[in-house]
């Protein structure tokens, strides 16, 4: 039975019924269509309640809320100020800006769609007016977006945890490193393309500027130390550091800023309210999809297959990468680390690949499938804010496609550049 759950699932993406009703409608059918296992509807409620109850998942709106109101309380631009007067002044200047912001401004959202919103209003519009080609400034903006959930907090790699059974603070403190290697290559590789296209440098460098930007995006500036401090000291938990998050943006965006009123913040909990909602439905959905299809034999039959092609864990670890790159093509990147997670899992514990490391891995590569057609998420929204056509925005982002990739093959065969931090200070 485990060939049609995967047929009628992809069956149902392919006609466009919503993730959560096709993973929860797959289930229900097969069910009712298996013989010697009778269908049970309260099984399946239980089921799916049991997915969403844990004190983990809090951390999910929290760090929505939290990356809403940085967007709409200005605290972007502050950011991006501060990273232009620092590398501002090299060759194709705002391009590498873009980079150093995404940098700061993961360690405050945690996801790739809320830092390509928020950051890409600026970092577009800047970039226009200083004669740079739209579909190069909004490939840029895709790109850097990716280094939103892999630098601590992210959301993502909290899922990741929760459906893998490893450790939230040391899977969020082992994102780091690569979350830093991955802006290191995309600014190598926009330093190349710069030279090629001998782009215009920004002004000179002036320490005064720096001083004036640092002061003035201070308060925002220190929300990653803030967050990243508490979790790897114990002040806090991860789920606390996402509560300590959100109340801090709405302290500097309602008190200290006063650019969001009290209605605005009611409108971003709505959003917030919204966008949870829709995430939790589909993990309450595939818990029961994930039963089903490890009742069903798919999980086993996928370890033995792999055992078939090698047991190298280096192989293993490419042909997932490999797979993952092809289903990020086709399923949101929440929605396929919920899925595929309790799948991978025994091939990674089968293999002799550390579910930690893989995870980061796992999270990086879903991440290059926001960039890739037809279901990017992040050229969508990208689409919507600059209105510049979408096939000329996925020609641009192709080749930036290149430096995260050797980032995700380079973090495969050194484990330690993930590992060795939570290692250290877990």
């Amino acid at each position: 039975m485990a060939g049609p759950y995967v047929l009628i699932l992809l069956g149902l993406f392919i006609i466009a019924v919503p993730v959560a009703f096709a993973l929860g409608g797959t289930a229900i059918l097969i069910t009712i269509l298996e013989r010697g296992f009778p269908f049970n509807a309260a099984f399946m409620v239980q089921k799916a309640v049991s997915g969403i109850d844990n004190f983990m998942l809090l951390s999910v709106p929290f760090f929505i809320y939290a990356g809403k109101v940085m967007n709409v309380g200005g605290i972007t631009t502050r950011i991006y100020d501060f990273a232009k007067s620092l590398v501002g002044t090299l060759r194709g200047g705002l391009a590498q800006v873009n980079v150093v912001a995404s940098v700061i401004f993961a360690g405050m959202t945690g996801t790739a769609v809320s830092e390509a919103a928020g950051l890409g209003t600026v970092v577009i519009k800047s970039m226009r007016e200083e004669g740079y080609e739209e579909d190069f400034a909004v490939a840029v903006v895709a790109a850097s977006s990716t280094i939103g959930p892999i630098i601590p907090p992210s959301v993502p790699l909290v899922i990741y945890a929760l459906m893998a059974n490893v450790s939230v603070g040391g899977i969020l403190v082992a994102g780091l490193v690569p979350g830093l290697l991955m802006g290191a290559a995309l600014m190598v590789w926009i330093a190349m393309i710069a030279r090629r296209k001998n782009l215009p440098r920004g002004p000179e460098f002036s320490a005064k500027r720096v001083w004036t930007t640092f002061r003035h995006g201070f308060l925002p500036l220190l929300t990653p130390a803030l967050l990243i401090g508490g979790i790897i000291s114990g002040v806090f938990t991860p789920t606390e550091a996402a509560a300590v998050a959100a109340l801090y943006a709405t302290f500097l965006s309602v008190f200290i800023y006063r650019a969001v009123t009290w209605r605005g913040l009611i409108e971003i909990a709505r959003s917030t309210v919204v966008d949870t909602g829709v995430i939790m439905l589909v993990v309450s959905m595939a818990m029961i999809y994930g039963y089903l299809v490890t009742r069903a034999g798919l999980t086993d039959a996928m370890v033995m297959w792999m055992a078939n092609i090698s047991t190298n864990p280096l192989i293993i670890g490419l042909i997932i990468i490999g797979f993952l790159l092809i289903v990020g093509c086709f399923l949101e990147a929440t929605a396929a680390i919920i899925i595929l997670t309790p799948v991978l899992l025994p091939i990674m514990q089968t293999s002799g690949l550390d579910p930690m490391h893989m995870g980061v891995i796992i999270v990086l590569t879903m991440m290059i499938g926001l960039l890739t057609p037809p279901f990017g998420m992040v050229l969508f929204v990208l689409n919507r804010i600059s209105g510049v056509p979408l096939y000329k925005i996925i020609i641009a982002v192709a080749p930036f496609i290149i430096p995260l990739l050797v980032v995700t093959i380079l973090l495969l065969f050194v484990p330690r550049l993930v590992l060795f931090l939570p290692e250290l200070v877990m």
